[in-house]
């Protein structure tokens, strides 16, 4: 079983919480499915790169999520979006794991 968790922020709000708590009760019940999927350790939507993760979810506007890996068990939530603002958001997910490697490394010094 892979651990779930969300990236918070400094201040201890999380991005994809935000996120997510926008979206349509449709929608969000997709992307829960999702989630209870990667759970199970099934992450053949995800498409891997520079340390993040973007899985695909083939409903409406093409939805995404993005997520780390920390370590072999634990998926770390950062962020979604749909197709029309993959760009912007891979940019976003790519900032906040950035940062919260940073304040990682940082904390544990």
């Amino acid at each position: 079983m892979v651990h779930v968790r969300e990236l918070l922020l400094e201040e201890g709000s999380s991005p994809y919480a935000k996120w997510f708590n926008g979206l349509p009760a449709n929608v969000a019940a997709k992307i829960t499915v999702s989630i209870l999927r990667m759970q199970q350790g099934n992450f053949s939507n995800i498409k891997w790169f520079k340390g993040i993760g973007e899985y695909k979810i083939n409903f409406g506007p093409g939805w995404r999520v993005y997520l780390a890996k920390e370590g072999e068990k634990i998926i770390i939530l950062i962020g979604g979006g749909s197709k029309t603002s993959q760009k912007k958001d891979i940019s976003r997910a790519l900032e906040l794991w950035k940062d919260y490697k940073h304040r990682k490394r940082t904390h544990r010094r």
